[in-house]
């Protein structure tokens, strides 16, 4: 009988042993967060993500990534089960200087009623490989898939379509007097692509060898159908765009593209799924995280090298937390599902409309200044004041604040976009609810100093 304790002992050094050798971040919790073990890969893992370097609960140090985690997990019935497995969560770090995205895999196990573990991996390289077999599995499927349902367009340097060809009338009905010679946007539904977005198109053509995107194209009726659109450099640049100066000249190269656009409703479905389980909110399957700040770097990453306007609005629902408590979690749920739909609804299919966390929403703008982002802000507000959610017998109605940055010459990446908008949220808080609020330069109004405001 004397040897067990020792035995017992040993288990439990073996056991801290394999948690510390882990090649995954392991972190042991009570169900309230508080943390009694974490490995080294973990605390290397979630430092970055807290604002004092203070690892005591992990539901706070997620709380910027996963603010809905704490819920899962005390609203999980089972006395042991997997509360979630391999939810992505897009985090930035500063590496030299430089912010570099960073994606980490969570999955987190519920072990009995006071203990839960996570385990934590950064999957940024696996992520990046996904995206590159994406794009590859596109291109073989646009080579090697039917040789009649596509439409082969020659554009010019500005996206316009340069010469006619009889495979445009098949796929999308317009004869040769209404394409040639206008942008290629003709073939967008309205609001689903911008001037800025053709060219950054174009770009990206140049850069990579070619640019593909897939998503609901128009006919000439009016009608619409899920195609992809493929661009490709009909020759390669010359010395950035320019002409050699040797060989006669330093008139900037003429650039042309071929563009390529493919009837794929009938493979809308599967692609449907495949985006709703990669890129979408579980809960209102508007665009998630991970979506948003993948747009907002990109959209950054263009305007460095093509200045243009980007706004954003930050929205919350006011008092939320009172629809939960009156009428229920569920109610609560229905109530955001309402009201994510009539954001899609109201902005442009260009727009990102993602779900930041809890009744948080975000709406990146791309070529939008201050005036037009406010417009639509306006308009939006106006339209969830009118809307009633009716659950269980019950009309459930709310408002929403909503804050507004732009980007100017000072704004230099997307966290200090995303920290001033959300500091005109805060303001519109403060100011009574149920309004919306532009950030301007000096306005500073600190959530950590808002908890009597908000929500």
């Amino acid at each position: 009988m004397s040897a067990a304790p020792f035995d017992l002992a040993q288990e439990y050094e073996a056991l801290i042993q394999f948690l510390y050798m882990a090649p995954v971040g392991l972190v042991q919790a009570g169900i309230d967060g508080e943390i009694a073990m974490i490995n080294p890969l973990s605390a290397q893992l979630l430092m970055p993500l807290s604002a004092d370097g203070n690892l005591a609960n992990l539901f706070a140090a997620l709380e910027p990534l996963a603010p809905d985690l704490r819920h899962q997990v005390s609203t999980y019935k089972g006395a042991h089960g997997m509360v979630c497995n391999g939810v992505r969560l897009p985090v930035t770090k500063v590496a030299q200087g430089a912010a570099q995205p960073l994606m980490l895999s969570l999955t987190v196990l519920k072990l009995d009623p006071g203990r839960i573990m996570a385990v934590i991996t950064d999957i940024s390289e696996q992520v990046a490989r996904e995206k590159l077999l994406r794009k590859n599995q596109a291109w073989l499927n646009a080579i090697m898939m039917g040789i009649t349902d596509y439409a082969l367009l020659r554009l010019d340097e500005q996206g316009r379509i340069e010469d006619w060809n009889p495979s445009i009338s098949r796929i999308t009905g317009f004869g040769p007097d209404e394409v040639v010679g206008r942008s290629m946007a003709i073939f967008y539904q309205e609001g689903g692509t911008t001037a800025e977005r053709i060219l950054d198109r174009l770009r990206e053509a140049d850069e990579s060898g070619w640019s593909l995107d897939e998503g609901w194209h128009a006919k000439a009726d009016g009608s619409s159908f899920w195609g992809s659109a493929m661009v490709v450099p009909l020759d390669a640049p010359k010395l950035g765009g320019m002409l050699d100066v040797a060989s006669g000249g330093a008139e900037p190269a003429p650039r042309a593209y071929s563009l390529v656009i493919r009837d794929i409703t009938d493979k809308r479905d599967a692609f449907e799924a495949q985006r709703l389980m990669l890129s979408c909110d579980h809960l209102t399957s508007v665009a998630n995280r991970r979506t948003f700040f993948e747009a907002g770097e990109k959209e950054f990453a263009h305007g460095i090298r093509h200045p243009r306007k980007l706004s954003l609005l930050m929205v919350d629902l006011d008092r939320f937390k009172d629809v939960n408590d009156r009428f229920g979690h569920p109610a609560g749920d229905a109530v955001l599902r309402e009201f994510a739909s009539l954001l899609v609804r109201t902005f442009r299919g260009v727009d990102t409309v993602a779900r930041i966390g809890g009744e948080e929403f975000a709406v990146l703008m791309p070529s939008t200044d201050t005036a037009q982002a406010q417009r639509d802000a306006e308009r939006v507000r106006l339209l969830a004041e009118t809307l009633a959610v009716e659950v269980g017998g019950e009309s459930i109605r709310f408002s929403i604040s909503v804050g507004i940055a732009t980007v100017d010459s000072n704004t230099s990446d997307l966290d200090q976009l995303m920290k001033q908008a959300d500091d005109a949220l805060y303001a519109a808080k403060a100011d009574g609810r149920n309004r919306v609020v532009c950030w301007t330069p000096g306005q500073a109004f600190s959530p950590r100093n808002a908890g009597a405001v908000r929500p």
